[in-house]
């Protein structure tokens, strides 16, 4: 996509957005149900995946660490957000990789230990570009791809975040 295409679809949803700042406000959802053994079946729109214990808590390691998906979450939508902002600033990338790490101590998982806490203790995410833009190209890239990538400041400013059990309905 050329950043004429990119502005052409976004420039009208910009517009309505600023007009009716109510249309922007979305709702997104996910779902899931528990599958066999320790597992939980989620549907992402695009295909099922089946989430369960990773290896260090006693999984097999058959299906899909929720972990792992989180930090895949970030990846994703930070190269999205990577190619959406070159494509804007006109910068050209012949190649870009992503990846993320994050550190876990499963004794806080595991309730070995109440001073470890439960979750990741940090995350790093690094981006390998293939491109000949300047430096002070790829300083704003990085800093928009930052600014702008959802999951990414969702982790680093965390939402207010609430448990409800929901009746069983007929």
């Amino acid at each position: 996509m050329k950043a004429e295409e990119l502005r052409s679809v976004q420039t009208p949803l910009k517009e309505r957005y600023r007009e009716a700042p109510d249309d922007a406000l979305i709702t997104l959802r996910a779902q899931g149900r528990l599958g066999e053994g320790v597992s939980c079946r989620i549907e992402t729109g695009k295909a099922l995946v089946e989430a369960g214990l990773h290896p260090a808590t006693g999984g097999s390691g058959q299906s899909a660490c929720s972990g792992d998906m989180l930090l895949e979450a970030l990846v994703a939508c930070a190269g999205v957000t990577l190619n959406a902002v070159a494509t804007s600033l006109g910068i050209e990338l012949r190649d870009a990789s992503l990846q993320a790490e994050g550190d876990l101590d499963f004794r806080g998982t595991l309730g070995v230990s109440k001073e470890v806490p439960v979750g990741f203790q940090a995350i790093r995410l690094q981006i390998t570009l293939d491109t000949d833009a300047t430096e002070e190209q790829l300083d704003t890239l990085l800093r928009l791809t930052e600014r702008y990538c959802v999951v990414y400041q969702t982790l680093a400013h965390p939402p207010a975040l609430s448990v409800a059990r929901k009746p069983v309905t007929s």
